[in-house]
């Protein structure tokens, strides 16, 4: 179980994907999707995550991605927040919070998707225009 009480899914259960808000010192890691027409939300600000492998659990599913997107290792965290949401064509997703004991924002490299990254501050997060809605929503009740 989580700090918020949000019981951490070690689930196999049907699910589409799930993705993380890492939080370090009043920042959030996001990444600028790129710039696609096949994709959903081309050159908004994203959270690390993705689509789930084989049998894989939200959690190993999200730390995954995580490493491939940005060389963040969030294997050793524990998530503070984990919640199972509903997306736009119906599937469950998963959104984890993590606020790591250590950052070593220096060690993180954009893998082979996205355009950039950035350390972005929680307030600018939570408004900007260029965010993705949902995570957001998703974000604003648990910080």
């Amino acid at each position: 179980m989580s700090a918020s009480g949000t019981v951490i899914s070690t689930t196999t259960d049907p699910f589409h994907g799930a993705k993380v808000a890492v939080i370090w010192q009043g920042c959030v890691v996001t990444l600028l999707r790129d710039d696609r027409a096949d994709i959903p939300w081309p050159g908004w600000w994203d959270l690390p995550g993705g689509g789930r492998e084989g049998h894989e659990t939200p959690w190993d599913c999200v730390c995954r991605e995580a490493a491939e997107e940005l060389a963040l290792d969030l294997t050793r965290e524990a998530p503070c927040h984990s919640s199972a949401h509903r997306d736009a064509a119906g599937r469950v997703v998963w959104f984890f919070v993590v606020r790591p004991t250590v950052l070593d924002v220096a060690a993180l490299r954009l893998g082979d998707e996205g355009q950039a990254w950035q350390m972005m501050p929680l307030p600018q997060f939570l408004t900007h225009p260029r965010v993705i809605p949902q995570f957001q929503t998703r974000l604003q009740p648990v910080i």
